[in-house]
């Protein structure tokens, strides 16, 4: 049984620290879904979802492992839709591993089959977090080195 797994986010915008979880998450499962979903906690997106998913499929053309998708329902409902028994998460700090662990229990309830796997972001990519990349790239600063491709 191929082991699949979904990496969830807004990834508004998706970061080398993001890359850097996929790879690394392909050392431990056959194909990864990177899902781009709605937060409701985050009305508007800052970078447009079309551009987000082709600059991600270009970030990933070499890896036909990796799969990019939008979607807009539970993780948990997405997960059973593509048979995928694990959710792959990235942990900068205790902060996100609170945040985390919330989200992987209520996940572990409504789809029982459904196992997160948390990895610890590397250390050179730690203080990168999408939040401050669009604040930089709001008030034209170079986000470029942050980025795994160029806008």
């Amino acid at each position: 049984m191929s082991k699949i797994a979904i990496f969830p986010g807004s990834f508004d915008p998706f970061t080398k620290g993001h890359e850097d979880i996929v790879l690394r998450g392909l050392q431990l499962f056959d194909k990864i879904y990177v899902a781009i979903g709605h937060n409701s906690q985050k009305h508007n997106r800052y970078f447009d979802i079309d551009e987000m998913v082709e600059l991600i499929q270009q970030t990933f053309r070499d890896t036909p492992n990796v799969e990019v998708i939008v979607y807009n329902e539970l993780t948990a409902e997405l997960a059973k839709k593509l048979n995928a028994q694990y959710l792959l998460r990235g942990l900068r700090n205790t902060t996100d591993f609170e945040y985390e662990n919330s989200i992987a229990q209520v996940n572990r309830y409504l789809n029982h089959g459904l196992e997160s796997v948390f990895l610890i972001t590397t250390p050179g990519l730690a203080h990168i977090s999408s939040t401050i990349i669009r604040e930089v790239h709001k008030y034209g600063g170079d986000v470029e080195k942050f980025l795994p491709y160029k806008l």
